[in-house]
């Protein structure tokens, strides 16, 4: 277990230390949702907080989502803003503990949020997690961020050396749609799942 386990994010939201909650959907993955067709497709959210995504998803007919988070509090939080949302979609555990197999893993802010040694292991993860083809996509930041504490930083090459033994890099480019704070940081990404 590393330093950002269960009870330093539970803390987070009990101290309403969540500065990364945009308070909505980011926008990069509104834009990606609305492009999907196929509603019957099984979705996961990994490390989703209070998962604005899993509401927009639901609300756009994507039953089939699911959210995995190691704190009890954002999970809770889903629940009480979605009283009529099938809680059994929302799991409280470790992401690395998780079983299942989806068409689609969102990524929003988790991967910056594991410590970097976990990184390698969170790509094998990502590839058990996905049925073959399945993709990852959503958002990585493109700076040097902290490096003793979230979120932590990358870039283009760190992503290509991580994922590509397990992914075909089929988008990686800039977002011309992030909010004010986010402009100029992140990058969109779409990664497909190889047969190993």
């Amino acid at each position: 277990m590393t330093l950002f386990d269960k009870e330093f994010w539970s803390t987070r939201y009990k101290n309403n230390d969540t500065g990364w909650d945009l308070g909505m959907i980011s926008p990069p993955i509104q834009k990606y949702v609305d492009s999907l067709s196929d509603t019957s497709i099984s979705i996961l959210i990994p490390g989703g907080g209070n998962c604005y995504e899993i509401e927009y998803l639901f609300q756009k007919g994507f039953i089939n989502t699911y959210l995995v988070d190691i704190s009890p509090e954002p999970v809770g939080n889903i629940i009480v803003r979605n009283p009529f949302m099938d809680a059994s979609k929302l799991r409280c555990g470790d992401f690395f503990d998780h079983d299942g197999h989806y068409d689609l893993i969102i990524e929003q802010t988790f991967f910056c949020a594991l410590d970097p040694s976990l990184r390698n292991k969170y790509v094998k993860q990502m590839h058990h997690l996905l049925k073959p083809g399945g993709k990852i996509a959503g958002l990585l930041f493109d700076v040097p961020l902290n490096d003793d504490k979230p979120p932590f930083g990358g870039n283009p090459e760190v992503y290509v050396k991580l994922f590509s033994p397990y992914f075909y890099i089929q988008k990686m480019e800039p977002c011309y749609n992030s909010i004010p704070t986010r402009a100029g940081r992140e990058l969109f990404v779409e990664f497909s799942a190889k047969e190993l």
